[in-house]
């Protein structure tokens, strides 16, 4: 069972193992894309996120990210 757009926890923490010296506020929009699109266990429609998707992929990153 893959990762999909709306499973925003699990997609933070994997983005955290992957890249962990990464502060993710300072990562814009195209690159989180990218970055999640590129997840080994991501198996969604990569057109079907939207602004409002990455910036909660990106707020539970941040979250998982100060709390390591």
């Amino acid at each position: 069972m893959g990762l999909k757009w709306t499973d925003s926890e699990d997609i933070a923490f994997e983005l955290l193992e992957r890249y962990p010296q990464i502060e993710p506020l300072t990562v814009r929009f195209t690159d989180l894309h990218r970055y999640v699109t590129e997840l080994p266990d991501f198996e969604d429609d990569p057109k079907k996120s939207s602004e409002g998707i990455l910036e909660a992929i990106q707020m539970a990153w941040h979250e998982e990210y100060k709390d390591a």
